[in-house]
């Protein structure tokens, strides 16, 4: 029992260290088909990028019914990788997106840390010199916005565009 706890609860760390490197080199890559939607103003519920949900969710269903037909651990992976899933949806569909029926802005602590490093993330139009590719790890504000001013001085000799993610509420270091 405790085995499979440490699986699971080891599996979401490794989703989202998974996800940071897939954030940046599929989904800002050859992926960005599917996740350019997530960076354009959604016109309904659903954005093409809601497809990423879909095939990992594929694939832990899949896991999960080959764990319970008798490979061990796979069915504690799947597991895992749920887990994972449903704290992505709370946190960045939910906190940082507002894809819930309520708003909340998170005033301190690791919520704010973490809609900061995220609104930071879209700070800039396309695919290039985003910064903070996570979705449950979030680096300190100020080192964001140091990195993203950087990016943006270096490839275009100008700041970031000033909108909603930089703003002083949103974008200020966390207390």
């Amino acid at each position: 029992m405790l085995w499979n706890a440490f699986i699971v609860v080891l599996t979401v760390v490794m989703m989202e260290l998974f996800s940071i490197v897939a954030h940046k080199y599929i989904m800002h890559g050859f992926g960005w088909g599917w996740h350019r939607s997530h960076h354009e103003p959604r016109t309904g519920w659903f954005e093409k990028n809601d497809l990423y949900a879909l095939v990992f969710a594929g694939v832990a269903i899949v896991l999960i019914y080959l764990g319970t037909e008798g490979r061990h651990p796979l069915e504690w992976i799947g597991a895992g990788m749920t887990a994972y899933g449903v704290l992505y949806f709370v946190a960045h569909d939910g906190l940082v997106h507002r894809r819930w029926p309520f708003q909340y802005v998170p005033r301190r602590g690791y919520l704010k840390r973490l809609y900061q490093a995220h609104r930071m993330h879209h700070a800039v139009q396309g695919k290039e010199d985003a910064v903070s590719f996570g979705f449950l790890y979030a680096p300190p504000a100020d080192v964001l916005k140091r990195q993203l001013q950087a990016l943006q001085q270096a490839r275009h000799g100008r700041q970031p565009r000033p909108d909603g993610a930089t703003n002083p509420q949103d974008a200020s270091p966390a207390s």
